[in-house]
């Protein structure tokens, strides 16, 4: 993972040269058997250098939480490594939704880090991720709370954990999903150690 941290690095640093793009990797364990993609760091993640910290990564934290599931047991990331920002109407620098370009231009680096993470169950957070693995025709509003088989492995779209910040009666929604998945994995996983 060093060296996958070290090339994207160069990769990025000669192409927005001039600019300071602080890249936020993923955390966790290689042969993690779950991931989870987000889209793009925020200003937390952004200074701390850690995908999910900020308030997203806290309703994360507590959701895996409720659903008998260690953090330090998965492995997280961002399809997009930087923070995409734009200046608001008041002048501060804000939070933007990555753009097609920086999709596709991370989108090696993901699935190459997706490789050397090798997970068997990997949970979308967010459109972008869904639809940056799986097309654009794909809706996280469709597609949540399913199993989707994805490249020999299970593909598991949820909301964005920011989303229950901005509308909290996803937060039920939520729940349930997390919830799901959790049972779904644990089942899954005594059968293959009962085998």
């Amino acid at each position: 993972m060093e060296r996958f941290q070290k090339e994207a690095t160069a990769f990025f640093r000669n192409l927005y040269e001039g600019e300071r793009k602080v890249l936020v990797f993923g955390e966790g364990r290689v042969g993690a058997p779950v991931m989870m993609i987000g889209e793009a760091p925020g200003e937390q993640e952004s200074l701390q250098g850690r995908p999910f910290v900020g308030k997203a990564g806290k309703n994360l934290d507590a959701f895996l939480a409720q659903a008998g599931m260690d953090r330090a047991a998965l492995y997280v990331t961002n399809v997009v490594k930087f923070r995409p920002t734009k200046l608001s109407a008041a002048g501060r620098t804000v939070n933007r939704p990555p753009t097609q370009e920086e999709i596709k231009l991370f989108l090696p680096w993901l699935l190459r880090e997706i490789d050397l993470v090798d997970p068997r169950y990997i949970i979308t957070l967010g459109n972008v991720p869904l639809k940056a693995l799986t097309g654009r025709g794909s809706v996280i509003g469709d597609l949540h709370g399913s199993f989707i088989d994805w490249q020999g492995r299970r593909l598991f779209p949820m909301y964005h954990p920011a989303s229950v910040i901005y509308n909290p009666a996803l937060k039920d929604v939520y729940s349930r999903d997390i919830t799901a998945f959790a049972c779904r994995y644990r089942e899954e996983s005594e059968k293959e150690r009962g085998k």
